[in-house]
């Protein structure tokens, strides 16, 4: 029995919670008024990306110990302990150190890839993505009016690799300016090698495409799996952007802070000028404390995480045969195939919160190349998740 108890069922009713309040404007882009046939409090939810985990308690104590300070006003980054105690995570963790000078904050990767694309390319250049895609990242190219270009990713009974032919091939656009690369891989959870990342840096750097490495899941690795930061491949290069944060190793995404590393001094001029960069004063000690004390409550989150895909994977085995899923190198997203039982077209996510009371995310909603699968948050408690993958079960089986 460990420190922590990820066993807990926690009540996130009256919260003002995404999970809990938002879906039907996030999943189904409708009004608060949308019936289905299961109550709010009915559903399994399994849809957005945070865990149904109490953040750490080393978390909530430094958190306690701000709030006793009693004044909130302005504030931003000034004590070095905090550019301390990330870098010392990244040094215990990947083995990677980065200049204090290079780091800047946001209040979220989603918000910095916003502004980034802006600040990197003009309305003329395209971005290059592998797909299928965290649909944010299209999203980010879209509202700054840009090309988007998408690579897909090569997969075979469910595991992705690079298809570096074409990568390469789209790359050598000379009006692909940036690539925005998820290390490691959302929807998928690939644990790219260091071959493959090598090969990555290296077509962009080769034709003048800059990097924005998302690598906001590194923390989140299955047992046994390593993390390579992009650019501690390429220590002597400018060129790629590295996007970390607390939040989603944490469960502290409404905290709403990251970490953005960018040794280019003109891309990170730009930023500083034009982002505004005050800090929510309890987030900066939330991500502190994390960095700080978090280890051992992140060593126990992966383990309980590690059978919790581990239970999946035999449950969907056994009741599910024709579903195929591998086991995630890193996340807390199961991603499965469920395309031997249901219509490739057909609106997944409102199939199962009508007829199973699951909430779920389908493939359409990353970008491309993802059609009949269906992305699962294995990040809750066991009872909720044997639960909710019942449901998904009888559903399929009795269609």
């Amino acid at each position: 029995m460990g420190k922590y108890n990820f066993d807990e069922v926690i009540d996130r009713r009256n919260s003002n919670s995404m999970n809990t309040d938002g879906f039907r404007e996030y999943i189904f882009h409708a009004p608060p008024t949308m019936k289905f046939p299961y109550a709010d409090d009915e559903f399994v939810r399994m849809w957005i990306a945070d865990m149904e985990f109490a953040t750490a308690p080393e978390i909530i104590d430094a958190v306690r110990k701000r709030l006793d300070k009693r004044i909130f006003g302005y504030t931003k980054i000034f004590d070095p302990a905090y550019y301390e105690a990330f870098n010392g995570w990244c040094k215990k963790l990947y083995d990677w150190s980065f200049e204090k000078e290079h780091l800047v904050t946001c209040n979220g990767v989603i918000p910095a890839l916003y502004e980034l694309v802006d600040y990197i390319t003009n309305e003329y250049e395209k971005i290059l993505i592998v797909t299928p895609s965290y649909a944010y990242f299209k999203h980010a190219v879209d509202f700054n009016k840009r090309e988007l270009v998408t690579s897909d990713l090569i997969e075979k009974d469910n595991y992705y690799t690079i298809d570096f032919e074409d990568f390469e091939a789209k790359a050598k656009d000379d009006r692909v300016t940036l690539c925005i690369f998820c290390n490691p891989h959302n929807p998928s959870g690939r644990v790219w090698t260091e071959e493959e990342l090598k090969r990555v840096g290296q077509i962009c750097l080769d034709n003048n495409v800059m990097v924005i490495s998302d690598e906001i899941h590194c923390d989140l690795l299955r047992n046994g799996k390593k993390h390579t930061p992009l650019a501690k491949l390429f220590p002597e290069t400018d060129q790629i952007i590295t996007c970390m944060a607390p939040t989603k190793t944490f469960n502290m995404a409404g905290f709403m802070i990251s970490n953005i590393i960018i040794p280019n001094e003109r891309i990170r001029s730009i930023y500083k000028d034009r982002h505004y960069d005050f800090e929510n004063p309890l987030s900066v000690a939330a991500a502190q404390a994390a960095y700080t004390d978090g280890y051992d409550w992140l060593c126990e989150l992966k383990d309980y995480l590690d059978e919790n895909f581990k239970f999946t994977k035999e449950y969907l085995s056994k009741n599910l045969p024709k579903a195929v899923m591998q086991i995630s190198e890193a996340t807390y997203l199961g991603w499965v195939n469920i395309s031997a039982y249901v219509d490739c077209d057909e609106n997944l996510p409102l199939l199962f919160a009508n007829h199973a009371g699951v909430l779920l995310e389908g493939g359409d909603m990353f970008v491309r190349n993802s059609n009949g699968f269906i992305r699962l948050n294995l990040a809750c408690p066991r009872s909720i998740l044997e639960e909710g993958l019942k449901r998904i079960c009888d559903l399929l089986n009795n269609r």
